[in-house]
């Protein structure tokens, strides 16, 4: 699509002219990319002022995952169901945040919406890139209200996914499988406009994003793989930089844009990792993969792993196609997480 007006695509432009490929679309999943965009909008609105709105900090509650709950968490979470659940045309919906799904008024829902709402919400109250993630299924059930089976999908069943950063500009990108694209959002307009079109992340670069404090936990397979790092037998044929933000959105945006691997392996505290399958690591290997990517848990691809549960975990290793690789090769050399 090269041919830009002196508008430029708006997002709900984009999506309705890409959903003319298809004469039998009704127009519902578009409904649904829609209003995850409004919630985009207006969860970035409460971001850009939270400073001065009194939703910095925690609740005092403990979300699922055992973590402290922070205001803006809980807010986000409110603005996607809202925007969501009006749609008309979700049957379920799984968050992060919830310990089951959360219940539809609507029965008659073609599709399941999982999301995090908001990604490294630790890193709020220090003004660092925070995001929303999420991804869209059709319903496995054929009728009356969504259920826990309906979630619990590989990734490979997803049929969109992406994410909203909101950091220095607010930018969603997204993914039904051909290309990945993204819009980066105008606060003077209140829209969306299309400005990175079919993103492609580099085969190699020398960049790597892992918390390294967690070394003397790792396996030595793992510690191999990131001292190889840091030599010339690299992908790239040079040692690599440590880039490291602490928010899984933000360091995955650097590294789908500009290459190179993020990593969240499992340790001794936790063979699994910290990273949920179905509201993280399943949407971005989907969106990691479209533009020409790859995505594992070490020893195998993470679009292929079924969730046995809403809250499961994997390890992830997630970025340019030869890095994954690269890291596979030392991670599969014996069990990399014991």
């Amino acid at each position: 699509m090269n041919t830009q007006d002196e508008l430029g695509w708006t997002i709900d432009r984009f999506i309705l002219e890409r959903q003319k490929r298809f004469p039998e679309a009704s127009g519902e999943f578009t409904t649904i990319l829609q209003a995850i965009a409004l919630a985009g909008r207006v969860i970035a609105s409460k971001v850009q002022k939270a400073g001065l709105a009194d939703v910095l900090g925690a609740t005092g509650a403990i979300n699922v995952q055992g973590e402290s709950v922070q205001k803006l968490d809980v807010l986000a979470n409110r603005i996607l169901i809202r925007c969501l659940e009006t749609t008309g045309h979700v049957c379920a919906m799984a968050s992060e945040e919830s310990e089951s799904v959360i219940p539809i008024a609507s029965s008659r829902g073609k599709y399941v919406v999982l999301f995090d709402p908001l990604d490294g919400s630790s890193n709020i109250d220090v003004n660092i890139s925070i995001g929303t993630i999420f991804s869209i299924y059709r319903r496995k059930s054929e009728s009356g209200p969504g259920t826990e089976v309906d979630c619990l999908r590989r990734g490979t069943e997803q049929l969109a996914a992406g994410y909203i950063i909101y950091g220095s500009s607010t930018m969603l990108v997204y993914t039904t499988g051909e290309g990945v694209h993204g819009f980066t959002l105008d606060p003077m307009v209140g829209e969306f406009f299309l400005s990175h079109e079919n993103i492609r992340i580099p085969p190699h670069a020398p960049t790597y994003s892992v918390n390294e404090a967690n070394a003397p936990k790792w396996s030595s397979n793992l510690r191999r793989w990131v001292e190889a790092l840091k030599s010339k037998e690299t992908p790239a044929s040079k040692p690599y930089s440590l880039r490291y933000v602490g928010t899984l959105v933000a360091d995955f945006h650097r590294t789908l844009l500009r290459g190179g691997i993020f990593a969240y392996p499992g340790d001794q505290s936790a063979p699994k990792g910290k990273l949920r399958l179905l509201y993280e690591a399943a949407p971005l290997a989907f969106v990691a993969e479209a533009a020409g990517g790859a995505a594992s848990d070490g020893m195998q691809r993470i679009l292929d792993i079924e969730a046995s549960n809403l809250h499961e975990r994997t390890p992830l290793f997630i970025g340019s196609k030869e890095d994954v690789a690269f890291a596979e090769r030392f991670l599969r050399q014996g069990e990399a997480h014991s």
